[in-house]
């Protein structure tokens, strides 16, 4: 029982001095730290940063009307009406009215032609120039819908003028017609906004590339400094191999817990995102999704000779990710071989379930497929890890100098 105590305590002691080691390591190396810290804060802020405003209201445009028609001025009354958009200033020309762009006191210029009032009585198709900012990424697409809802309203409005010219029998069956009206309940976006939508979803993603990237910078780190050589003092073994891929695994996950509190606490305050899921439940996912990406970035270490060439193929790979989890095209409508893939990643499956649980409000029986998922990938990604650690102990290359 001595013996049996001793050996423990040893064994521990070894797990404790790499732990030690890891933590060293990444302090002391300033790749890392950049990753680590940029990636993070500067990744987590800029992508918000981006997508806001997350829901357009009243911005500013500049109008030059050029046909002066009373059609026209209808145009432009509606548009003012709408949510997105507030008419600014009405332009002489559009040299003003870019002057009010580039200073940034307008968010869209739009330019209304002499004909505007004669193409629609015409039927033709109505061409005008909207120059819109493109500071934020849904400036455009919200400026944009505004202008195509106001455009299909003054077309229904006259539309009877160009009934004139149809059949009447035809005339006839329209007016009996039953008009259908669609209405649209968003269910877990009210806002309807793009960032409320998409950047939960990219949060996780940027856990998942992040804590890749920097498990393949050590990894690749490793393997060319010949770091596993201090560890063979402790055997060569299943059991030395154990120790080192669950000793890794605490430390990066303990650091990315930091992280994902950040992620999942403090952006959405600050940003306004959607957080209606129980804390501990995403607590509960986040578990098995750490410690899965270490294990799978562990297995994959084989291959990591360097700790550069890993980042390009993880950067590339990170919005193809996005799409295998489900999250912006339903994971049902793909193919078998796509949906396979989903299966093969942590980051997709936690993606997955973080936006049930964080968006829609769904507990954990909700997403128990994922749950099952991540846990499966912890148990099959840990087996190969130790297997890949126990053939880098056994490797030649480490008893060269």
């Amino acid at each position: 029982m001595k013996t049996l105590n001793k050996n423990t305590k040893e064994k521990f002691g070894q797990i404790g001095e790499i732990i030690i080691r890891e933590f060293t390591f990444i302090s002391t190396s300033y790749a890392v730290l950049l990753v680590l810290i940029g990636g993070i804060f500067v990744y987590g802020f800029l992508y918000n940063l981006m997508y806001a405003p997350n829901l357009v209201t009243n911005a500013p445009v500049a109008v030059v009307d050029r046909s002066n028609t009373k059609m026209s001025r209808e145009f432009i009354q509606w548009l003012d009406a709408t949510s997105q958009i507030h008419i600014y200033a009405h332009s002489v020309n559009m040299i003003e009215a870019k002057e009010l762009m580039k200073k940034g006191e307008v968010q869209g210029v739009l330019y209304l032609p002499d004909d505007f009032e004669a193409q629609i009585y015409r039927g033709e198709t109505v061409d005008f120039p909207f120059y819109i900012t493109t500071d934020a990424f849904l400036y455009f697409e919200a400026l944009q819908k505004a202008c195509a809802n106001v455009m299909l309203a003054i077309n229904d409005k006259y539309r009877g003028v160009e009934a004139l010219f149809v059949p009447p029998q035809t005339l006839l069956a329209a007016t009996m017609a039953e008009p259908v009206n669609i209405v649209g309940t968003p269910l877990y976006n009210h806002t309807q906004g793009y960032g409320s939508y998409l950047i939960p979803a990219v949060l996780m993603m940027i856990l998942f590339q992040t804590l890749s990237i920097k498990v393949a910078m050590l990894s690749g780190g490793e393997y060319q400094k010949k770091s596993l050589r201090i560890y063979t003092v402790y055997g060569k073994g299943w059991g030395t191999a154990i120790r080192l891929v669950a000793a890794k695994t605490f430390v990066y996950s303990c650091i990315y817990a930091i992280f994902a509190y950040f992620f999942f606490t403090v952006l959405p305050m600050i940003f306004s995102l959607p957080n209606i899921g129980l804390s501990l439940d995403i607590m509960i996912v986040l578990m098995p999704f750490l410690i899965g990406t270490c294990f799978f970035q562990l297995a994959l270490s084989k291959w990591y000779t360097d700790s550069e060439a890993p980042l390009l193929l993880i950067t590339v790979f990170s919005v193809p990710f996005i799409f295998l989890s489900g999250v912006s095209y339903p994971l049902e409508n793909m193919p078998w071989y796509w949906q396979c893939c989903h299966f093969l990643f942590p980051g997709t499956a936690g993606t997955l379930a973080y936006v049930k649980i964080n968006s829609m409000g769904a507990s954990l029986a909700d997403v128990r497929q994922e749950y099952i998922t991540l846990w499966c990938q912890v148990g099959i990604y840990f087996i190969l890890s130790v297997i890949v650690y126990r053939q880098k102990l056994l490797s030649p290359r480490l008893k060269t100098p």
